[in-house]
């Protein structure tokens, strides 16, 4: 099985793709990716991929729509060279924001993109956590949205809080997120942050459905990006009388203020995936802990390849 994989590592999850790699006991791919002094971007596989799987490696984060290039190119590339088969693995799936018309005229962009990675060739798509489940029915291939969820539940479950904990949703869209969070924790209970979103990156809370009162309160959500609305969603737990907050998600995009956000908090800790590569400066922030998705990744890979169930994989983080 393992000789007729190669698994490329584009320029946004170099790192994880060597950990993947390094689970599955094979070498990362190797692949140049260039990019000239215009923009132009060119990518050529440095090993022969005739007839093999070909798994492509790359969240479309910042730069997002040059990583998207890249992944775009990446594809064209190998299917030209007469790979067999290719999946994307795009841990983060840059765009999912942009799913359906909130305001007359606006783009479904969520659908844009997986019409050009159809198009370029992709075969099948793996992502983890996409902002909302109904994207996978944007494909006309198989896709594969694994979940966070059960290792963020592993690693809350080994702290050992002796208060009880209650999982709050900072929207009602995040409510069955926060509910599959809350099973994984033994006498857990859910609350709804009642937010309302005035434009792009801004949000403001406005009331709060549960009970919070003298719990530890852990705050889930797919993404977290510029911090500001989860900054108020924090302020009014600790106001109806959270004891501790902790927050939780699976893409850390962290863009602008961020990271000095979350650094000058009264959080106790935010806890993230390495879906998204962290920044220098947010490395140095000690209130931020990552976690990996490369061991859930290799047996994802290893399922396809064996042509075996996915939905087993989330088994592994129960203990």
């Amino acid at each position: 099985m393992r000789e007729n994989i190669v698994v490329f590592g584009l320029s946004s999850n170099v790192e994880l793709t060597a950990e993947i790699c390094e689970h599955l006991d094979l070498k990362p791919g190797k692949i140049d990716v260039k990019h000239f002094a215009d923009g132009e971007i060119l990518i050529e596989p440095l090993e022969s991929v005739r007839g093999k799987h070909v798994y492509i490696v790359q969240s479309t984060s910042t730069p997002v729509s040059e990583t998207y290039m890249e992944v775009l190119i990446a594809i064209d590339a190998c299917k030209r060279a007469s790979a067999k088969e290719i999946t994307v693995v795009m841990p983060y799936f840059g765009y999912a924001r942009q799913d359906r018309k909130a305001r007359a005229r606006q783009p479904i962009s969520a659908k844009l993109m997986a019409n050009l990675l159809e198009t370029a060739g992709a075969d099948r798509v793996v992502t983890i956590d996409l902002h909302a489940p109904q994207i996978q029915g944007f494909f006309d291939i198989p896709t594969d949205d694994l979940t966070a969820v059960a290792m963020i539940g592993q690693y809350y479950r080994k702290k050992g809080f002796d208060q009880d904990i209650v999982v709050v949703s900072p929207d009602h869209g995040g409510a069955t997120r926060a509910r599959k969070l809350a099973d994984t924790i033994p006498n857990s209970s859910i609350a709804i942050i009642d937010k309302r979103r005035t434009k792009p990156n801004v949000a403001e809370a406005m009331n709060l459905i549960g009970e919070v009162d003298g719990k530890i309160a852990i705050v889930i959500d797919d993404m977290v990006d510029t911090a500001g609305s989860l900054m108020g969603g924090i302020n009014v737990l600790y106001e109806k009388g959270a004891k501790e907050v902790y927050c939780a998600c699976t893409h850390g995009i962290l863009s602008g203020p961020a990271v000095e956000r979350i650094a000058n908090s009264d959080i106790k800790e935010l806890l993230i995936t390495n879906t998204i590569s962290l920044s220098e400066e947010a490395k140095s922030v000690s209130k931020i802990k990552q976690i990996s998705v490369a061991y859930m990744l290799a047996k994802c890979i290893e399922a396809i390849q064996d042509h075996t169930p996915v939905s087993t994989l989330f088994d592994l983080f129960n203990d």
